[in-house]
């Protein structure tokens, strides 16, 4: 009997602390928020998401070092799609089946964004989006978001600066991927309204090494005024090289998706001169002093002392998805309906591609505004015309 009862007492004793593993356990993850990330930090999109993930793990480690969000921490779980749209699907639905995760930042490019959304509204789980394509937002669907300023927006501004300068007929390259092809649309579909005709227009391999002949076909047509490459890949670096090596003097304009000063050194001296889009992150310094810049300054000067290079707007996009996302959890708390919903209420938010403004109607929250007009000069990034 009193072996028995021993082993009782053992018994007893075990499930006890087994039952406290498990609240313990419970307690653990009920004190975390788990948020999921897709982003290209190898691969061709890699100057897209190398710096998203390290801002990313910057912002969340600050936050977490304060206490968190209302107390919880978040456990961030990033996933490398390496830029590919398969990998993206397949990590979406594993973030939210398996790792029945709150939230998704990203992915880096429109491609894989467009062919993750439906997952995430299937899930009901908030998708921000580090990409630009406007289709992604448009129409807008309950549960994804977007942190880059909109396609559209790039080539008006694209198209504006054109004008001022007397320029009316164009050549459009882009890359064939979703972000080549989104923007390419958008060219089209704005150019009439800014008396701008495309008098030829390429599509190039994602993975290209030499578009030297594409080069050589658009230089024949006597009537292009100026070049437009759309894409987020080396290749935009290659073709400005391309271009001047075969004399051609013809001004190049690219997207937003130039704004990393690593594809300006790629190109080299071909880089000069070049115009783009980009937020005004990439030129803070000259900005008249004020809420704008010291948010843009600070951001700057913590990413560039940690990690020892020149901050880019792609890196912008996460840190500020980041920051929506963590002023909608102070709202409406580990309810994720209720945090949807405050994100659509988020105004005037300074973040590092502008100020956001959402609501029910826009979930990309910026406007035309977001991008200032930038050029290469002496191999830096400055306004242009200063």
């Amino acid at each position: 009997m009193k072996t028995r009862s021993v082993a009782l007492r053992v018994l007893r004793s075990g499930c006890l602390f087994v039952l406290s593993l498990l609240v313990m356990t419970s307690f653990v993850h009920a004190a975390s928020i788990k948020i999921g990330a897709i982003l290209a930090e190898t691969g061709p999109a890699a100057f897209l998401g190398g710096p998203e993930v390290r801002s990313l793990n910057m912002l969340v480690d600050e936050i977490n070092a304060k206490g968190g969000i209302k107390g919880k921490t978040i456990e961030l779980i990033v996933k490398d799609s390496g830029g590919s749209p398969e990998k993206a699907v397949s990590f979406a639905k594993q973030l939210i089946e398996e790792e029945k995760v709150f939230a998704i930042i990203g992915p880096s490019t429109s491609g894989e964004s467009l062919n993750i959304k439906k997952i995430a509204e299937d899930g009901k789980t908030i998708l921000i989006s580090c990409s630009a394509a406007e289709s992604i937002v448009n129409p807008v669907t309950p549960h994804v978001f977007k942190t880059a300023p909109s396609d559209s927006y790039a080539a008006q501004q694209i198209f504006m600066t054109m004008q001022k300068k007397g320029i009316s007929k164009i050549a459009v390259l882009a890359g064939n991927d979703g972000f080549g092809k989104a923007g390419k649309e958008q060219l089209a579909k704005n150019a009439p309204n800014f008396g701008i005709t495309i008098v030829a227009e390429e599509v190039y391999d994602k993975s290209a090494t030499d578009l030297s002949a594409i080069v050589a076909k658009l230089k024949a047509n006597d009537e292009i005024q100026a070049v437009v490459n759309w894409s987020i890949v080396p290749a935009q670096s290659i073709l400005a090289k391309n271009i001047r090596q075969a004399g051609w003097q013809v001004p190049i304009y690219q997207s937003h998706g130039f704004a990393n000063i690593k594809y300006a050194e790629a190109a080299g001296a071909a880089a000069e001169g070049i115009i783009f889009p980009a937020s005004r992150l990439l030129v803070a310094d000259a900005l008249q002093d004020g809420p704008q810049k010291a948010f843009l300054l600070k951001y700057t000067t913590s990413y560039e002392a940690k990690f020892k290079e020149k901050v880019s707007t792609f890196g912008g996009h996460t840190y500020d998805a980041m920051t929506i996302l963590a002023k909608a959890i102070e709202v409406g708390g580990d309810d994720r309906e209720k945090v949807r919903a405050a994100m659509e209420n988020v105004k005037g938010l300074i973040g590092t591609a502008g100020t956001f403004n959402f609501s029910e109607t826009d979930h990309g929250g910026l406007g035309l505004d977001a991008f200032a007009m930038l050029t290469v000069k002496d191999g830096q990034f400055v306004l242009l015309g200063k």
